[in-house]
């Protein structure tokens, strides 16, 4: 199986019908070329040199403002690709909204970017925007130790889920506001069954990132595992390799063929023309070692004493020097390519570390929001809210409201006065207040891996094939070519099925 093969089986298997199976279209979409949807408030200027798409970006050296210059309605999730101009550079990026450009007091924070990059390379970044209403975007941007570059874009319709949330949470606040004031039963009452069904609705939610992050970190295992990009980096692959590898077994010993063979033969079989994953430390250790083979094997001193013909001596003695620099330059371009390669598996063992450690939490999360919603702490509940089969969920959620009711019944009865009830109320709505976390750390993992898939398109794109030789290049092409099929297969359904 094929490295970006293997990335696109597992990202279907997710997929069930849900609040997640919602419209995703974009309902905004900026570069910084031609006419700019971005009033540049202060502080930013467009520059033609590092732009992420097109010609132009935008650059802010220490800080500045942008906005919309039209409403967007029913604005989701955004998503920024930024640079910066050195590793240790921080940015730091402001979302607000607001009705109106004339009341400068109405600008409401809905979101925070803020981090550094690890290198120069422009890295997508995502962010909940949430608003279901028809809003001014703005941005606030700091850049500190350096410049940051912003381009592309982009916002997503609302989910439904999130929307109906909202509404939910709109409902709540102004029946809670109600319930301060008031302590009639009926509003009490009216105000737990508004905050019992918006607490068990987050339960469906909180499955379906679990789900989604398990999708995920099935990927990527299986993506760690079948490394096509790797074997391009494997020297058994290239024609230059395997003349190297002929032109020293025709002046060596049967004892220097066997010390050869040895050498390669991790990299897989040269017979069959099956190559292996190749690591850093793998090639590290066959480098130095091979070249000092094949110096060896060429001087006069080892060809005259290993039995071999005259005619191969008079080889030897005429191309020993020039068999050398041609292994020592094909090796130095396997190494760039290797480095390209173990860098994409960097990447994706860190973003498998970061969503492993998101699922843990969050299926802690969501165990603690179930006996806070009434529910005994058994591993049983968990898993009848986690199942798989429909019916099995509906009848775990209708069972886990009506153990909220019974709940929020029992405080309801024993309070003196609304400061108890109000106390519960908002204890529960903290628990459902604190899923925003989890959906913004999603946000950062699915930004990983648009980011991964970006590095890796630029990686297998033509301009980068490493090799001077006719026939290796063409080689690297081929490999390639597969290759950028099977990536472009994977982000498709990725897409599809996280965004």
């Amino acid at each position: 199986m094929t490295y970006a093969k293997a990335l696109a089986i597992p990202l279907f298997f997710t997929l069930c019908a849900s609040a997640f199976a919602d419209d995703k279209s974009s309902v905004f979409s900026s570069d910084f070329d031609g006419e700019s949807k971005w009033a540049l408030v202060y502080g930013a200027e467009l520059e033609s040199a590092q732009a992420h798409s097109g010609d132009k970006s935008l650059k802010v050296e220490n800080e500045a403002s942008i906005r919309t210059k039209s409403m967007i309605a029913e604005a989701g999730t955004m998503e920024i690709w930024l640079r910066t101009s050195a590793p240790v550079t921080n940015y730091k990026i402001k979302v607000f909204v607001n009705t109106t450009l004339s009341n400068d007091a109405g600008w409401v924070q809905v979101g925070n970017l803020e981090g550094s990059n690890n290198d120069t390379e422009y890295h997508a970044k995502r962010v909940s925007v949430d608003d279901p209403g028809k809003k001014y975007i703005r941005l606030d941007i700091e850049s500190v130790g350096g410049t940051t570059n912003i381009d592309d874009i982009s916002v997503d319709r609302i989910l439904l889920s999130t929307a109906l949330q909202k509404n939910q949470q709109q409902v709540f606040d102004e029946v809670m506001g109600k319930l301060r004031d008031d302590q009639s039963y009926q509003i009490q009452t009216e105000a737990l069954k508004k905050l019992g069904d918006n607490y068990t609705s987050q339960i469906e939610i909180q499955r379906q990132y679990i789900e989604y992050s398990n999708g995920i970190y099935s990927t990527i295992s299986l993506v760690l595992a079948t490394s096509e990009r790797s074997k391009m980096a494997n020297p058994l692959g290239y024609a230059t390799f395997k003349h190297v590898i002929d032109d020293v077994k025709k002046v060596s010993s049967p004892i220097q063929k066997t010390r050869l063979d040895s050498l390669i033969r991790p990299f897989g079989d040269i017979a069959t023309a099956s190559l292996n994953i190749v690591t850093a430390g793998a090639f590290n250790a066959f480098a130095e070692p091979f070249k000092s083979i094949v110096a060896t094997t060429f001087e006069k001193s080892s060809y005259e004493n290993a039995g071999v013909s005259k005619e191969a001596q008079k080889f030897a003695e005429k191309n020993g020097l020039n068999t050398y620099q041609t292994a020592e330059k094909f090796l130095g371009e396997i190494e760039k390519e290797l480095a390209k390669a173990n860098g994409l598996d960097k990447d994706l063992a860190d973003i498998q570390t970061d969503v492993d450690r998101f699922r843990k939490d969050l299926s802690k999360h969501l165990k603690d929001y179930l006996v806070y919603g009434g529910q005994d702490k058994q591993s049983e509940n968990f898993n009848k809210v986690m199942s798989k089969d429909d019916q099995v969920r509906a009848t775990a959620l209708k069972a886990i409201n009506e153990g909220f009711a019974k709940q929020a019944e029992a405080v309801q009865t024993r309070s003196t006065s609304n400061a108890q009830l109000v106390q519960f109320m908002l204890r529960a709505n903290n628990n459902i207040d604190e899923l925003q976390e989890y959906k913004e750390r999603f946000n950062q993992i699915t930004s990983a891996m648009i980011t991964f898939y970006d590095k890796f398109d630029k990686s297998i794109a033509p301009d980068q094939n490493p090799f001077s030789n006719a026939d290796d290049r063409k080689a690297w092409e081929m490999h390639a070519t597969k290759t950028r099929n099977y990536i472009q297969q994977s982000k498709e359904a990725f897409k599809k099925a996280y965004l």
